[in-house]
């Protein structure tokens, strides 16, 4: 598991519009926020990501580049991106496992027909822009899942007090 102050480990991920995305290539001014999400089958994490569509202004305001990054395939991502409500989040698809679990991600096997055969947990990631980690939440669960508008205020509190990474130790 990565601690707060450590260097987050290089995450290069392909983008459902066609593109690359590259960690080690954003410069926020703040935060580069990673949502890891389990995938199109997942109605929560449906609810959760169409809610981040409604808050990207106000993540862009206090300084912090979204995306959202799943272990689905192509496929499943690009009719994720159809179906959900989230036009303007950068989606990306086809995390691996192992890296799933390098950032200590928690793995799940699937117990529906709809559900892929290996996905990861919630997992979301504040990562400063020298690349290390400031702070995460991670789920073994689709449930309690860290709240936009929280979120948003604590950012702009670390921000305006310059209030440092903590758990590092």
């Amino acid at each position: 598991m990565i601690k707060p102050t450590e260097k987050v480990p290089s995450l290069s991920i392909d983008l459902v519009n066609g593109t690359r995305w590259v960690l080690g290539d954003q410069r926020p001014d703040q935060f580069t926020m990673m949502i890891f999400y389990r995938g199109l089958h997942c109605p929560v994490c449906k609810k959760y990501l169409e809610r981040l569509q409604t808050k990207l202004p106000e993540f862009t305001d206090v300084g912090v580049n979204v995306i959202a990054i799943s272990m689905d395939s192509e496929k499943r991502a690009k009719k994720t991106y159809e179906k959900w409500d989230i036009e303007d989040i950068p989606l990306g698809y086809g995390l691996d496992e192992a890296t799933a679990r390098n950032l200590g991600l928690y793995i799940s096997h699937a117990i529906k027909d709809e559900e892929p055969d290996v996905f990861s947990e919630p997992g979301l990631f504040l990562v400063n822009p020298d690349g290390t980690l400031y702070g995460s939440a991670i789920q073994t669960m689709p449930f309690a899942r860290p709240e936009f508008d929280a979120l948003i205020k604590a950012i702009t509190f670390v921000k305006d007090e310059g209030y440092p990474a903590r758990g590092g130790k």
